[in-house]
């Protein structure tokens, strides 16, 4: 490139990285033959030959990208981030715990400042050499196990517990409820809450109406397809995440019983509004800028104790669950 361009290679490299004492015309000419030979400045090890730790990079490992909650969150991780001159990395362990680990290796070795993570492994004592060396991490959605370090969760339990408290006021006692992955801590938690509202109305049998493991749409609309099949069916059904939500709508759309079948989901959804669709909201982005902050505060020399910030949900109630 410097040969293409007619200057030295220290000139090129001046050109290329900003510097200083390169003319106008020079730079030009340098970035062109760059452009010509398809060139791009390698910013990691330059920084690295300056010595410490100086990535302006910050890593998201999220659970699964097709889910839109994973796009608002780093939506709001990423213009927090931006404020303050750092630039995220994401990627997707489609909740696949040895990938999960293979990307948290690839990211640690590419120096970034710190990890937001949205775990799908059953505990993180693996990562503690890293906490203790100075690498930050802040966990999203799912708590850390084994491992002391800051997260932002969800009132998951609450959330539930009102789900299921809106459907019981409507009269309904037979619920269906269709979940996400049970290995999960949301998953967990949202049943959890589900079942404190039902046994406190005396309702026992209400795990007979439960299915889990409905990870993606087709699961969650065969799922729901099922219980509605039931002799008897369930009154109103219960969805634990917003894909499962989408499934249960195909399910329900297709005709016979299940038109007549109530219906909340936890987590808003597109077109929710649209849709009539009660849900179980919250926001997304507001997860990602509460986990920014921690996250910079760390990275601004916090040694405090691990901080665990729970974010509220809120029913929105709409036609899925009006009395009919």
């Amino acid at each position: 490139m410097a040969a293409l361009s007619g200057v030295s290679v220290k000139t090129a490299s001046r050109a290329l990285s900003g510097e200083g004492y390169v003319a106008v015309e020079t730079k030009a000419r340098v970035q062109s033959a760059a452009d010509e030979l398809g060139y791009r400045l390698n910013r990691t090890a330059r920084e690295l030959r300056r010595g410490g730790n100086t990535s302006t990079l910050v890593g998201l490992l999220s659970g699964d990208l097709a889910n839109p909650f994973y796009s608002r969150l780093a939506s709001g991780l990423e213009r927090e981030l931006r404020m303050h001159g750092l630039q995220l990395i994401t990627a997707s362990t489609d909740e696949n715990p040895e990938w999960e680990g293979r990307l948290t290796d690839s990211l640690l070795e590419r120096r970034v400042r710190g990890l937001v993570v949205a775990s799908t492994m059953a505990e993180h004592g693996h990562l503690a050499a890293e906490r203790r060396h100075g690498s930050p991490f802040v966990f999203v959605d799912r708590p850390p196990v084994n491992l002391t370090a800051d997260a932002v969760l969800l009132d998951n339990r609450g959330g539930a517990k009102r789900a299921a408290e809106h459907l019981l006021e409507r009269g309904h006692r037979r619920i269906g409820i269709v979940g996400d992955l049970s290995r999960l801590s949301t998953h967990q938690d949202r049943v959890e809450g589900f079942a404190e509202a039902m046994e406190a109305a005396g309702i026992a049998d209400w795990r007979e109406y439960l299915l889990e493991d409905a990870h993606d749409v087709d699961k969650a609309e065969r799922a729901v397809l099922a219980l509605l099949a039931r002799d008897p069916a369930p009154t109103a059904v219960f969805t634990t995440n917003n894909r499962i939500t989408t499934g249960a709508l195909r399910a329900l759309r297709q005709g016979g019983g299940g038109r007549d079948t109530a219906l909340i989901g936890f987590d808003e959804l597109d077109l929710g509004d649209v849709l009539g669709v009660t849900v179980i909201a919250h926001d997304p982005e507001e997860m990602g800028r509460h986990a920014a902050r921690l996250l910079l505060s760390r990275l601004d020399g916090d040694e405090g104790p691990a901080r665990r910030v729970v974010l509220p949900t809120r029913l929105v109630e709409r036609s899925t669950t009006a009395p009919r």
